[in-house]
Order: structure tokens, then sequence, then C-alpha cells
């Protein structure tokens, strides 16, 4: 029986800090998981060095995809190229600043595999600053009123 595959798919915009960090804990999270998995990451227009240290992740491994922007186009845009690339039974988005904890990635499947199309993790505080924060709460009640799925308020990309 073929394993199923996971895509995490993370938007970057000069993020070459977390970069490796979170490539370890991807990989090392997969290492005790039952899954097949890829890692794609879409350079948005990173200013920074994340073009080369994504490039490199590339050469190291065939499990990590990666998607060069010619300039920034915004992290939906981002996500919606990783979506289309991906090639996973289930996809897990994933902000490369660390503030949503890649160690849920196996509850999360673990609910998946239970039956639930869609997964949602809340944060308990966000360490966003206030016009960040109340523009998120803006858009996620927002998108909650235009949707026909019920989209729980405050809940994040991951």
């Amino acid at each position: 029986m073929n394993k199923k595959r996971i895509s995490i798919v993370v938007p970057i915009y000069n993020e070459e800090e977390n970069i490796r960090l979170l490539y370890e804990l991807i990989q090392e999270l997969f290492a005790n998981l039952n899954y097949d998995w890829e890692l794609i990451f879409v350079n948005d227009g990173s200013s920074d060095t994340s073009f080369d240290i994504l490039t490199k992740l590339t050469k190291e491994n065939s499990q990590v995809k990666v998607i060069h922007f010619t300039r920034n186009f915004g992290q939906q845009a981002a996500f919606m190229a990783a979506f289309d690339f991906a090639t996973g039974d289930g996809v897990i988005s994933l902000d490369a600043d660390l503030q949503d904890p890649p160690e849920l990635i196996p509850l999360m499947c673990e609910q998946w595999e239970s039956g639930f199309e869609v997964v949602y993790a809340r944060r308990k505080k966000r360490k966003d600053k206030f016009l960040k924060k109340y523009f998120a709460r803006k858009f996620y009640r927002f998108q909650s009123r235009l949707s026909t799925i019920s989209i729980p308020k405050d809940v994040a990309d991951f």
C-alpha cells in the first residue's frame, strides 16, 4: 500500500534567518511520520539571501521544491501558486516565521485521517503588531461573509 503524501507550502519573503530552521524541523517531523512529503517554498520576491538558501536546499533534498517569483506578489498569491504546484493528498500551509509551530502537523494529520477535509489551527495569542492584528481580524470576518463554508473567526492560514 502506498503512503499518503503531504505537501507543506510556505511563502517566503525575506526569511533568510528562518528557512533552514523550518526545513530542519519539517524534515525531523516527517522522519517520524508515515507519510511521503514535499516541502514547497514560494520565494515571493525576497531581497535578502532567501533565493540562495532555497536554491541550495533543492540541491540537498529532492523533497524540497521552490517557486521563485520575479517580484513580491503577496502571501495569498504565493499560497495559490504553491497549492497549484502541490502533489500531496493533503496540503498544509505554514508561515515561515515559526509563529505557527510545525510540531502541530502530526495532530493535524490525525484529524485529517479521522475524516475531516479541513483542519484549522487557532493561535492562542498572536505576536503581531496592533495594525496587523486589526487588519487580520477584519480580513477573516470579511472572508467569512463571502464564503459559503463556515470559517471560524481568527483562524490563521496554518
